[in-house]
């Protein structure tokens, strides 16, 4: 068999299962056409991640596990961009807010420039403390005020300075941007650390970004979530209400209610995946291009690479910033999805641990493979704890129903998900350690 026509062959049996999840009733496929689509809108998401971690990763080696954080710059770039604006907020504290941000960065960057004019010493030492000490009090002086101005209009609803009102089409590039610029910072200082480091500082920095977005309630409405963003398809429920758009479904033969939610999926879905065709296509001709082959050269030996003229660090620190953009895309492209940002829900497990695994199974190095893993992943993701529920279901229908053991291990079957990931990983780095569709 041909590399191509098993390549196009394990693309076929996604396309398989996510039809199999829609149209049959059976062992664990639901026969719900909008499973399927929430499936499949979830899987796009998930590739454009992997094709952004694989940039990272299998374009130039950089250990990236701070993925999670550059997600919730995404969705955060959605309330701050297609959210509409709060006069109120603004007037009771916004400008105080952006003042005392001025200030912080004019305060960060006083301390650079005195490092690099002053000697080292106890002079320079002095003066930096004097200059972060004032700097620093003088900043929350300001901040504080203006933060508890905000947060006390209308806290149920709001509380936060809003967003500027824009498309919510255009959040998604801006979502991109933020990742991108945070990434920046970051990069400047944490790209100096390899492998194992790396990982710890992005991690690191990923959980502190979380923790902004939980609480700072002015920005974000932190754990009380800020809920019917704007999005680009009509909400269902203003479908149902539509006289026309439920007489077209009654036409059909379809439920208005299933109707809508299918239609607003699936609008969703073609969407989506415009965009990854375009970023898989930018990727491929970034990969076949010589600032590729010069990138997968300083992957494989970064001193040989050096040796030759080539910037390690700064071409390190700019592939990181245009895969964390990537990331960021997809943020914005989930909160958008979800209509909601929900800083409580972006954990480790669910945007580090799975997008990794997606890429080394579906093959690092390899753009087709991070969409193959994207997708197939994310599949098994959502439909192992059914299957391991009826697994569980069948092994105990011999056992009494009061029996300890029985309902232990109904209880543990939504562990299976964990179980069946990790089994997944091993089997594909057993049998294939490069990915099912490898790096050529």
């Amino acid at each position: 068999m041909s590399e191509t026509l098993k390549h196009t062959l394990l693309f076929a049996l996604v396309g398989v299962l996510i039809l199999l999840e829609g149209a049959t009733d059976a062992l664990f496929f639901s026969g719900s056409w909008n499973s399927a689509l929430v499936i499949l809108n979830m899987g796009l998401i998930s590739a454009i991640m992997a094709i952004g971690v694989n940039i990272q990763w299998g374009f130039a080696g950089l250990f990236n596990v701070g993925i999670m954080g550059f997600t919730a710059l995404g969705g955060l770039a959605v309330v701050l961009t297609a959210t509409p604006v709060i006069p109120e907020a603004w007037t009771a504290g916004g400008f105080g807010i952006v003042t005392a941000l001025v200030l912080g960065a004019l305060t960060i960057a006083a301390a650079v420039m005195i490092t690099k004019v002053m000697p080292t010493g106890k002079p320079r030492a002095l003066v930096l403390t004097v200059v972060l000490t004032a700097g620093f009090f003088v900043y929350r002086a300001i901040f504080d005020p203006a933060v508890s101005a905000i947060e006390e209009i209308n806290p149920a609803l709001q509380g936060n300075i809003g967003g500027l009102g824009l498309p919510v089409l255009l959040a998604w590039p801006a979502g991109g941007l933020l990742a991108a610029g945070a990434a920046w910072l970051i990069g400047k200082t944490a790209l100096g650390l390899r492998s194992d480091y790396l990982a710890i500082a992005t991690l690191g920095i990923a959980e502190i970004i979380i923790a902004v977005l939980k609480n700072e309630d002015w920005l974000s409405r932190g754990v009380k979530n800020v809920v019917g963003l704007p999005r680009p398809l009509p909400y269902e429920v203003d479908l149902q209400n539509d006289p026309s758009f439920v007489e077209k479904a009654t036409g059909l033969g379809l439920d208005p209610v299933v109707a809508s939610t299918i239609y607003v999926k699936a609008g969703y879905a073609v969407m989506f995946t415009v965009v990854l065709l375009v970023l898989l296509w930018m990727a491929q001709m970034a990969l076949k291009s010589p600032w590729g082959r010069m990138m997968r050269a300083i992957r494989d030996n970064e001193v040989a690479a050096e040796a030759m003229g080539k910037d390690v660090t700064r071409r390190h620190l700019q592939i990181f910033v245009l895969g964390s953009a990537i990331c960021g895309l997809a943020g914005a492209m989930m909160t958008t999805l979800d209509s909601q940002l929900t800083p409580g829900t972006y954990n480790p497990l669910r945007f580090t641990f799975l997008i990794w695994v997606m890429v080394i199974v579906g093959g690092s190095g390899n753009n087709f493979g991070a969409v193959l893993g994207g997708m197939l992943i994310w599949f098994f993701w959502i439909k192992v704890e059914p299957m391991g529920l009826l697994l569980i279901e069948a092994i105990t229908s011999g056992m009494a129903d009061g029996s300890p053991l029985k309902a232990h291990l109904l209880e543990s079957a939504s562990h299976m998900r964990l179980l069946t990931m990790g089994l997944i990983l091993l089997l594909v780095l057993r049998f294939s350690p490069r990915g099912l569709i490898p790096e050529k």
